[in-house]
């Protein structure tokens, strides 16, 4: 894909390779306005140590919180964040959008 891609699984890679728990997120599906394309990811360490992005901030710390979740509890969990057109125009943005994000513990 390209070097951010290579950097989150190689850091991942390091992490599990340490004995660190280790999550990684996955943008799997977008619709309408979206910060960060399908195939973005970010690996979250036990500690809250984390590389890459899902959202451009947007969502991290949810994203995080999950990913720590299952982390914990090995089970993985697709999230949904967005915002619809009729929110989106109400506070002068274009259009809305809508971003899904698969999250699962790596061993």
């Amino acid at each position: 894909m390209n070097q951010e891609h290579d950097r989150v699984l190689e850091t991942a890679a390091a992490w599990l390779a340490a004995g660190h728990g280790v999550a990684l997120a996955t943008v799997v599906r977008t619709w309408g306005s979206a910060p960060r394309p399908a195939g973005s990811q970010l690996a979250v360490r036990e500690d809250q140590a984390f590389i890459g992005s899902v959202s451009g901030g947007c969502v991290e710390g949810a994203v995080i919180a999950e990913a720590l979740d299952a982390i914990g509890d090995g089970k993985p969990r697709l999230l949904t964040f967005g915002v619809s057109n009729e929110q989106a125009w109400a506070v002068g943005l274009a259009c809305g959008g809508q971003i899904e994000i698969f999250v699962e513990r790596i061993d």
